[in-house]
């Protein structure tokens, strides 16, 4: 019996022992897959750290605001107590 040795779709007759080689790939499955959930990953990142960002600055708004209101009462009562020692 002749060697048959099959290698990218050529077989070739050798000798008295069969040998088989075959090669296959992995078809990038895998990596796209796993390329797949890493962009995912850092989709959901950047919303949360937008949504982070969002909300510091409304509680920073919030603050300033009522740091203002309470410049301007203080500013008020000044008025007022000019006015009351007058």
């Amino acid at each position: 019996m002749a060697d048959r040795i099959v290698e990218d779709g050529v077989a070739a007759d050798r000798g008295t022992h069969t040998t088989v080689v075959e090669r296959r790939s992995g078809g990038g499955a895998g990596m796209a897959l796993i390329g797949l959930a890493l962009l995912i990953a850092v989709v959901v990142g950047a919303f949360y750290l937008f949504n982070q960002n969002a909300r510091e600055n409304a509680k920073t708004d919030a603050v300033t605001s009522a740091a203002s209101s309470v410049g301007d009462a203080a500013k008020d009562v000044g008025d007022a107590a000019k006015d009351a020692a007058k």
